[in-house]
């Protein structure tokens, strides 16, 4: 039976007979006398049906999967037309949906605590970080990929259900998917996290890693969808995703009610539109701010231009933010809403999420920390003195990036030094440069001597050292100390360069 379409027919075979003896027993029918353990059997019985159906469509899907040329299928026009996200006709989210979204997905996702930060006398602000990251797969991706799936009708989900994306929504809809026994089918693009592409993996869902970017994914999963007859749902605009992720405004209310402004890490602006409704409805004074990383200013320049504008996204630490375009039902939702955009530098992410490890004891990843991030740069002047809530969006960071991206952080930081100094091959010399190293409390962390390549005499050596500092101006101290101390003296860049 496992290579056997299942659809709505299959189901309804099967369900009229359980319904009856479900509905008979709990009615108190005498032809069904029901017990305790009876009724804890029909539960039983309700979810193995379930677990059943939902298993041999995953099969069924993964036969179907097997036999396409995915790589070499032809796209065209109409096979990329997404029902829910029609550029001419864009949908813009109402209060009431935040608020049925928040009553469906009651108990099905985590609300998370809003803490008042321990850097708030460091910025001069009142800051209540939102801890996102605590969610169950790290994100809040979470809270709109449960209302979707929740609002599907029996025979979506049945059918199953797809998506692109390059970590956060992917994990939350498989995750979620399995809770609610719906299939589901995600296609990541091949430069996803190894670590997000096995979460997925883990939570059962078919996962398919095909596309060079994100773009190339989403084509390739909106393709899918006409051929599996799966329905696709886009992570940052379709509307049930953006009524799911406003839920989070709800919460951010109900725990700092005297808010001043909120600061929305923002990429295809699905959380920046769900917030932005629902805060303003309930709060119409409230600033709203968009934070995106200055690589991939797809908001920004949108609003610059009044619709939605393609951007070419570079390389950046806020990977899940790299959206070429934003969604158009969130661009509709949220335009008018929005008080303030800032686009953020690559160093100040990469800081920022030092300064939340450090001092905060959170790992968030790039996304997650770029609403800190536009604080940190001194974009937001004018809110000195308010409270400011700063959702932290999400902690899926490879451990491997984390450690470059921390290295970095200490250099733009000033706390990580590169040097050259050539000095004298006598004995001693070598002794009497760390010695004075060390009297500025530096920590030599790497050191290594060049004799070969120096056109300076024979007796000369060129010392490479690496060393940790307690700040910025105590690395200008060094450099001054050693400029003046030696003839030859080369210091690699440190802090952030303006």
């Amino acid at each position: 039976m496992a290579g056997d379409r299942i659809n709505s027919t299959d189901c309804d075979q099967v369900s009229p007979n359980f319904e009856e003896l479900l509905n008979n027993t709990n009615s108190g029918d005498p032809k069904f006398p029901m017990s305790k353990s009876s009724a804890n059997s029909v539960e039983d019985l309700h979810c193995e049906l379930k677990d059943q159906i939902y298993s041999e469509r995953l099969s069924q899907l993964k036969i179907e999967i097997e036999k396409l040329n995915i790589p070499e299928m032809q796209i065209n026009s109409e096979d990329l037309h997404d029902q829910f996200c029609d550029p001419n006709n864009p949908v813009q989210i109402k209060f009431n949906d935040i608020s049925a979204a928040a009553y469906r997905i009651k108990g099905g996702v985590e609300i998370t605590p809003c803490t008042r930060s321990h850097m708030s006398s460091l910025t001069g602000m009142e800051i209540f970080f939102k801890k996102e990251f605590l969610q169950y797969t790290g994100s809040f991706k979470e809270r709109g990929a449960r209302y979707a799936l929740l609002s599907l009708s029996k025979d979506q989900r049945m059918r199953g259900v797809i998506a692109a994306s390059a970590g956060n929504h992917a994990q939350a809809l498989c995750y979620h998917g399995k809770m609610l026994k719906i299939p589901v089918v995600v296609v990541m693009p091949k430069i996803a996290p190894i670590m997000k592409i096995s979460n997925c993996r883990s939570y059962g869902a078919i996962v398919i890693v095909e596309g060079t970017s994100m773009l190339e994914a989403k084509n390739f999963a909106l393709k899918l969808s006409k051929v599996l007859d799966l329905m696709y749902i886009n992570g940052y605009d379709h509307p049930n995703i953006l009524a799911g992720q406003g839920t989070m405004a709800l919460e951010i209310l109900e725990q700092v009610p005297d808010v001043d402004a909120i600061v929305i890490p923002t990429g295809g602006a699905g959380l920046l539109a769900g917030v932005a409704v629902a805060a303003k409805a309930m709060k119409p004074d409230i600033m709203i701010i968009a934070a995106e990383s200055d690589r991939c200013a797809g908001f920004y320049n949108s609003m610059k231009n009044g619709k939605p504008t393609l951007t070419i996204a570079d390389p950046t630490l806020a990977d899940g933010l790299a959206v070429s375009v934003v969604g158009v039902n969130a661009f509709a939702s949220a335009k008018n809403l929005v008080d303030k955009c800032v686009c953020v530098q690559e160093e100040y992410i990469a800081i920022s999420i030092l300064r939340l490890l450090e001092l905060e004891k959170a790992v968030v990843e790039g996304a997650g920390a770029c609403g800190f991030a536009a604080v940190l740069q001194g974009s937001l002047p004018e809110l000195k003195g308010k409270k400011v809530v700063i959702p932290l969006c999400g902690g899926n960071i490879d451990t491997t990036i984390l450690g470059r991206v921390l290295e970095r952080a200490l250099v733009a930081d000033g706390r990580l030094i590169k040097l050259w100094v050539t000095i004298s091959d006598r004995p001693g010399s070598l002794a009497e440069f760390t010695k004075s190293i060390s009297s500025f409390g530096a920590s030599i962390k790497d050191i290594a001597h060049e004799r070969a390549w120096l056109k300076n005499d024979v007796f000369s050596v060129q010392v490479q050292a690496i060393m940790e500092v307690e700040n910025s101006e105590k690395a200008k101290e060094i450099e001054e100390f050693l400029i003046k101390k030696y003839e030859k003296v080369i210091m690699g860049p440190y802090g952030i360069q303006k």
